[in-house]
Formats: C-alpha cells, structure tokens, sequence
C-alpha cells in the first residue's frame, strides 16, 4: 500500500542524515475531509512533538466549529488560528474560513485574505509554498480526501525543498480529487490508506526508521 516515489532527490537523500528531525505537518482536506482529519488526528499520541497545521474548505458564510469538534477527538490541542500565532510542538492550528493560512521563517502564522488560489481561499497550494519555503527538508504535506486539485502545486514545492508528501489513497478517500491531483505530480513518497497516515506520521517524526 506504500508508493516510494523514485525519481529526483533519491541519489542526494543519502548524502542527509537518515533521521532528520520534522518540526511541522501541513495537512489539506476538502470534501470528506473532516472524517479524514478526525481519523488522522484522533491517533496521534499526546506528545507528538511537531506542529501541526491544517487547511480544511469551509463555507465562508459560517463561522467554523471545526477547531472545538476535532478537540474532543484528539489528545492533542487544536485552535483556530490567529495572526501571529507561534507554532508550537503538538498543537493543531486551523485554518480560518476564507482567509489563507501561511507558515513565515520564524515560525508565526500569517492570515491573508488576498485572492482565490483555483477558486478557494484557504488554499493549500499557499500553505504547503509557505512551509516548504519555511521549513524545507523538516516539513511534511499530508493531502486528505477532497475534490478539486488544490494542494497539486504546493506539493511539489514540499519535494523541491526536500520535504516529505503523504496522500491519502483512493479506497479510503471520500473524493479522491486532491490525493490524486497530488498522487499525479509525481512527488508522493507515500500513498496510504487513511488509518496508516498517523502511525506513519509519528513513525517520521520521532525519527524510528520507516521500513
């Protein structure tokens, strides 16, 4: 159930420490995409140590209860998040309805409402960008059920720098949209059935070997 990606960085992968640390988790969703989110989060321990940051489609018109559903179903502590928030080892940061959420060097969040990335706005093309550019080789992408191809370009700014990618796989998926725009690009280095994502989450950032 495991697509090791094969192309590009193998041959430098070497020349880096096998067990670089991963300080933050960028997580995309859409339709479908809060029976993933739970399912993710829900098995995630309490110490998980990196910081975790998720776009989710809302209904802009409405104000999001996402951030006060997933704290009961998780160990760990989610919030909305908040312009010039400090990311924080295991907490949960949600992006706000119709604003983009973006990851800066310091490690603060950043809301902006400027225009619609491929029609959404939070978009997870420019939350990924901004991780990747961010947190280079210590940032992991997690694209979740959803229709649509957002997330497909940010993706690839995750592989440029470095990063690791995980897609959700399409028997597990709701609406395999996003997964498999982002399966399409080539730079995934795991497909997973949505109950593995976490194991395999805490399995990479603890730094335990992966096979």
């Amino acid at each position: 159930m495991v697509k090791h990606d094969t192309d590009g960085d193998a041959g430098r992968a070497h020349s880096k420490p096998v067990r670089s640390p991963f300080e933050v988790v960028a997580i995309a969703s859409s339709a479908g995409g809060l029976t993933a989110l739970t399912g993710v989060l829900s098995a995630l321990p309490a110490d998980f140590p990196a910081a975790i940051v998720v776009v989710q489609h809302l209904d802009p018109r409405h104000r999001s209860l996402m951030a006060e559903i997933l704290n009961r179903r998780t160990q760990l502590p989610v919030k909305q998040a908040e312009e010039g928030d400090h990311l924080r080892g295991g907490t949960v940061y949600i992006a706000q309805p119709n604003r983009h959420l973006l990851v800066n060097r310091d490690g603060t969040l950043s809301l902006s409402q400027t225009e619609l990335v491929h029609f959404v706005r939070p978009s997870a093309d420019l939350l990924f960008e901004s991780v990747a550019g961010s947190y280079k080789e210590r940032a992991i992408a997690v694209v979740l059920s959803g229709s649509g191809s957002d997330g497909a370009m940010g993706v690839q700014g995750i592989k440029k720098m470095q990063g690791t990618v995980i897609a959700q796989d399409e028997a597990t998926s709701e609406f395999f949209g996003m997964p498999g725009a982002a399966i399409q690009t080539g730079t995934v280095d795991f497909v997973l059935p949505l109950s593995e994502i976490a194991p395999a989450l805490v399995t990479l950032v603890t730094g335990a070997e992966a096979e």
